[in-house]
């Protein structure tokens, strides 16, 4: 049976949540607590169907308002925090949430966003108070919390920001099951045959859990009956810190965290007992070569990589022995079948990178009110078979290579140039602390590769350095791959996911050369 009641009546005082910074929270609470959450949404006219939307931080009391709304079969839409109020306001409005939850932390971005939802009516704040929200612990101590018979499995909906444009809501059609329903399993299936998870795992989460992996992986520990431990933000010693203190067994990073804890001094990483660990898993990015060598030259062969999108259109994996067998890739796929096609279609043999589709038996995700967004995501031949816009090659084992995003492939003298491998090789540099690459205006070439650094601490990004890190990549790339050109700055646009915000940073050159 899926969380929340087994768990509950099984071992009620197993912490479901861990903060790393302070707080937890048994699965007897997070039982008791969602369901009298859902039952203030029903009382206040929620039905299945209608959409909840939270704006909080890392919170211990997150996955109250998740499982109240999974519950209750609701949609639910984690909003970024960071996010400005009208950003904010849109995801609000076009999932067509009909509550929000909040917290005291968040309440001035919610109170601005939500004010131009008037579809949103009920409010509710978490540890705090604003205009217009009803206290969260009011609204639950004046329900029922007796478990409803009827309690339909909620859905996901969540944003992908893509390269251009509005976020994208993907929104799936609800299904006949009962949250108590051994169908209603999402990615614990996943975690439980190849990462050996179950209820005596520890899985850390370093990123925000309004991200689709942070989520849906913490949501799974809770169906397997484990303990979820988030830390606030991440920090790549105080990852290595709460290893050590909470015995974690399982954690998920993403490429960027690792080059984070690979340059930390050798004496640090040494520091701490490290030896609960039995997985780390990685995605989100293509990971650097000689950045997983690393990670398993130091933690051993415990680094399992797998490649899926929010949209959920197919997913590979890889094991540690099979990526050493096959470096770079991020291995076979586990769901939709593959197919890498140029862009008329075609498919090409193996080698060739071109356009990645899954094709799957039953037609993929749809784009909430963007039918010409789901429409160009879909193959022209194969309707079932869907893209999100990565670029990538099968070798002839099926193993699946990424090389980078559609929107960033360089063209130079007719030729294709994909960032992320010149960010593979610039990322190993000792003076680099973060690198983009991107493509900017030729008049000879079209395009030329331009880099742009932010130096590791104690760094200064100089002429000198510049023409060190050409000489660096020469070494390890094609000519036509160098960059003709270096900045620096003191920090690149990340997001808290560790994704590179390369539009915004491609698009300042732009209007930069344009002025």
């Amino acid at each position: 049976m899926v969380y929340p009641g087994s768990h509950a009546r099984s071992r009620p005082d197993h912490p479901a949540v861990v903060m790393a910074d302070g707080g937890t929270l048994t699965y007897a609470e997070l039982e008791s607590r969602s369901l009298r959450l859902a039952a203030a949404l029903r009382s206040s006219g929620l039905r299945r169907g209608d959409g909840v939307a939270l704006i909080a931080e890392n919170h211990l009391r997150f996955f109250e308002v998740y499982w109240g709304a999974m519950r209750s079969g609701l949609y639910f839409t984690a909003v970024n925090w960071h996010l400005a109020p009208a950003e904010a306001a849109y995801l609000i409005a076009d999932s067509g949430a009909r509550a929000l939850v909040t917290t005291g932390q968040q309440a001035e971005t919610a109170a601005e966003a939500v004010a131009t939802a008037p579809d949103c009516r009920v409010r509710l704040i978490l540890d705090g108070a604003a205009e217009g929200f009803v206290s969260y612990d009011d609204a639950l101590a004046t329900a029922d919390g007796t478990a409803l018979d009827d309690q339909p499995l909620g859905q996901v909906m969540l944003y992908s920001s893509g390269t251009t444009g509005r976020p994208k809501g993907i929104r799936r059609a609800l299904r006949d099951v009962q949250v108590s329903d051994p169908e209603a399993a999402g990615v614990s299936r996943l975690g439980s045959a190849l990462l050996g998870m179950g209820p005596d795992t520890v899985y850390l989460c370093p990123a925000p859990l309004y991200h689709a992996a942070g989520l849906q992986w913490s949501a799974g520990i809770h169906e397997l009956g484990g303990t979820l431990v988030v830390l606030p933000r991440f920090d790549a010693e105080d990852l290595l810190r709460t290893i050590e203190r909470h015995r974690v067994t399982h954690v998920q990073v993403v490429p960027t965290m690792l080059v984070r804890l690979l340059k930390l001094p050798a004496e640090v990483r040494r520091r701490y007992d490290l030896s609960s660990l039995r997985a780390v898993v990685h995605a989100a990015a293509p990971c650097p070569p000689e950045v997983k060598r690393q990670t398993l030259d130091w933690l051993g062969p415990i680094v399992h990589e797998y490649y899926a999108a929010t949209e959920g259109a197919g997913l590979t994996y890889i094991g540690p022995q099979d990526w050493l067998a096959h470096p770079g890739s991020v291995g076979k796929a586990l769901l939709g079948e593959p197919h890498i096609c140029d862009e008329r279609g075609r498919e090409l043999p193996p080698g060739e990178p071109g356009l990645i589709y899954f094709g799957q038996a039953q037609p993929a995700f749809e784009y909430h009110r963007a039918a010409e967004k789901t429409a160009e995501s879909r193959h022209p031949e194969h309707p079932n078979w869907a893209t999100t816009g990565d670029v990538g090659y099968l070798d002839e084992d099926g193993y699946l290579y990424l090389t980078d995003r559609k929107n960033f492939t360089i063209i130079s003298g007719g030729v294709n140039i994909y960032p992320a491998e010149i960010e593979s090789c610039l990322t190993m540099h000792p003076k680099v602390g973060d690198v983009a690459v991107i493509g900017l205006p030729d008049l000879e070439m079209g395009e030329r590769v331009h880099a742009v650094v932010e130096p590791a601490p104690g760094v200064a990004g100089t002429p000198e350095l510049a023409d060190e890190l050409r000489a660096y990549a020469r070494a390890h790339l094609a000519g036509f791959k160098v960059p003709r050109t270096v900045d620096f700055r003191a920090e690149l646009p990340r997001l808290p996911t560790g994704k590179l915000r390369k539009s915004d940073l491609r698009a300042e050159y732009l209007d930069t050369a344009r002025s």
